[in-house]
């Protein structure tokens, strides 16, 4: 039997030790599936419930994996709907490669079914590499180049294949005029920073008295390095959202989260110090940086595109995060380790505070249950070796503040797209990567209902093929679509508009239980513990439906300690005085940093 094109794809694909391809099936891709068959499903097609989700899971798997996800949809529909899982893959920088079938090329102009323009739809989302394969010979150039891009660049490609090309009979590029042959080879490489802005970065570091550490996902594969540079300046070191597993946050140094979503250490960390260095980051929001003029300040980030811009710096160093400060670490000068501790003790001492606020807040009654309890609850029975997704909305506040990140775990949500509906296909993604891995996805009720009900059952599909079938879907149930009700009352000063923000109640669990899920419902809250306990232990995938009190309030980090310490649980429940303080201080606090401010993205790179 001859090699068809389709035949041809999946080889090459599996030359680049490609194993997983999420996708939905179609006509306009039958020829691959086709080929799937002769293939015996390798590399395995993942099904999932929506070509949007399989987008998601190609981005989770690649953002845990650390390798390219690849995703597969038909013509036209199946293409649209990848698109929002690609445009969170372009913003948070990870390689994903989109294969997407087209109609035959003898339609093509010919308004016919399901036809598309492809190239219009995807010159955005996968600006660095589209294209559209019409004759055999084009390959395997077409699909090594839309790799080799997706990795180079960290970002998704697009690879358009016509029905009837499918079909066709492969042959490779000949040795002639208006050929272009190719190759596998990926070798590794190491971008650096010229010596001279090495001793230039050092001057700055060297100079100030206290500096203040912001990392990102760039520093990811760095943390000793972070680690050392921290201590030899005696700074503290705080994390945009998607740099929340690029360190432990056991350090006592460590001040977690920035942003609206961040801790009041970090806020004090960024407000005090006199030397800013930046790591692997892009975090855009400077009104949680330094006042302009009062640190001098040092960048390091691969991209130079992206380098430079959030905030005046004096040096920036372009380079791998890892081999720049194994460069810079020596010219740091070494007697900083002995003198002038006091801002390193001070740093230390909020992070303690802040722990005990978190505790406190946690206890605070709520009706029925405190959804910051029910994260704080997880927070110690969390395996070392787990994975963490988080949707977008209110529940992202407690992931970032939180949970812990130690030993080898891993954390990761839509940072800059900031999309809903992702938690769940990413955790899916995620134990695809990591098969032998518990994996954990923090979801609201909303995301839940938007995408993740669904997904279960692709959970439920593949549960067999995962050595560790642990994945518990934590649901924070309040009926309110909860983060942007919070948003509209603090910038708007708006009260809840009920028919834009009531959800209908939906039984999570009791749904799960209905697929062969574990499913438990949790309304009280001495039951929260034994609920993440059950998941932990399940023999497969578990849905905790926690009921939890839309009125506790996502308090902005600018917020005093004092204000810190408070809940509005009870705002909305009978104490007006009191209702219209807190929103109004709310209000207040969040209008002073964030003028204008719209839906929030929250956890940039």
């Amino acid at each position: 039997m001859s090699v068809k094109v389709a035949d041809h794809i999946l080889e090459r694909l599996r030359a680049w030790g490609v194993e997983q391809v999420f996708g939905y099936p179609g006509d306009g891709i039958n020829g691959l599936l086709a080929a799937w068959g002769r293939a015996e499903n390798q590399p395995r097609f993942v099904q999932s419930r929506h070509e949007e989700m399989s987008a998601f899971e190609a981005v989770g798997y690649a953002k845990f994996g650390r390798r390219l996800g690849v995703c597969v949809a038909t013509s036209g529909p199946g293409a649209v709907h990848l698109l929002n899982g690609l445009y969170d893959a372009k913003l948070d920088h990870v390689p994903v490669l989109a294969i997407v079938g087209q109609t035959h090329r003898s339609a093509m102009g010919g308004s016919y079914m399901q036809e598309v323009d492809l190239h219009t739809l995807f010159k955005d989302v996968a600006s660095d590499f589209v294209e559209t394969v019409t004759v055999p010979e084009q390959l395997p150039n077409v699909i090594d180049r839309a790799i080799r891009t997706a990795y180079a660049r960290r970002c998704p490609t697009a690879v358009i294949v016509p029905g009837d090309v499918q079909e066709l009979d492969y042959s490779p590029p000949p040795h002639a005029f208006k050929m272009v042959p190719s190759s596998l080879d990926r070798s590794a490489w190491t971008a650096m920073p010229s010596p001279t802005a090495l001793e230039r970065a050092a001057e700055v570091l060297n100079s100030g008295d206290k500096a203040a550490i912001l990392i990102g996902q760039g520093a990811a594969g760095a943390r000793a390095e972070v680690e050392e540079i921290a201590e030899l300046l005696g700074a503290g070191v705080a994390k945009a959202l998607l740099g929340k597993d690029a360190l432990s946050d056991e350090l006592p140094y460590v001040t977690g989260a920035i942003g609206l979503l961040g801790t009041r250490p970090s806020y004090e960390l960024m407000r005090d110090c006199d030397t800013l260095l930046t790591i692997g980051s892009n975090f855009p929001y400077t009104q949680f940086m330094p006042e302009f003029g009062t640190a001098r300040g040092v960048q390091i980030d691969i991209d130079p595109h992206m380098i430079g811009m959030r905030y005046p710096y004096e040096v920036n160093l372009v380079g791998d995060a890892r081999a720049t400060l194994r460069e810079l670490i020596p010219l740091i000068d070494e007697s900083r380790r002995k003198t002038g501790r006091e801002w390193y003790d001070e740093i230390c001492a909020n992070v303690t505070r802040w722990q005990g606020v978190l505790d406190r807040r946690a206890a605070l009654t709520a009706d029925p249950v405190n959804p910051e309890y029910v994260a704080r609850t997880l927070d110690p029975l969390l395996p070392g070796n787990a994975i963490l997704t988080c949707d977008s909305g209110s529940v992202a506040n407690w992931y970032a503040r939180h949970l812990t990140i130690r030993g080898d775990m891993r954390a990761s949500l839509s940072g800059t797209l900031a999309t809903m509906g992702c938690g769940v296909p990413y955790a899916i993604g995620a134990k695809f990567a990591h098969p032998n891995r518990p994996v954990v996805a923090l979801v609201g009720d909303g995301a839940m209902q938007m995408n993740g009900m669904a997904e279960l059952i692709t959970a439920a599909k593949y549960r067999h093929l995962w050595d560790d079938p642990r994945l518990v879907v934590g649901i924070w149930n309040n009926q309110d679509l909860n983060q942007v009700t919070w948003e509209m009352r603090a910038m708007e000063g708006a009260p809840s508009f009920l028919p834009s923000q009531q959800l209908p109640d939906v039984p999570y669990a009791e749904f799960a239980r209905s697929i062969g899920l574990t499913g438990i419902l949790v309304e009280r809250t001495e039951d929260v513990e034994a609920a993440w306990r059950a998941g932990l232990d399940a023999e497969g995938p578990a849905v905790l439906e926690f009921r939890t009190d839309p009125a506790v309030p996502p308090i902005p980090p600018h917020a005093t300690w004092e204000q810190m310490e408070s809940t509005a649980a009870s705002i909305l429940k009978g104490d007006a005085d009191r209702a219209s303080m807190v929103k109004q201080g709310l209000k207040a606090k969040v209008q002073e940093f964030l003028p204008g401010a719209g839906r929030k993205g929250e956890g940039r790179r």
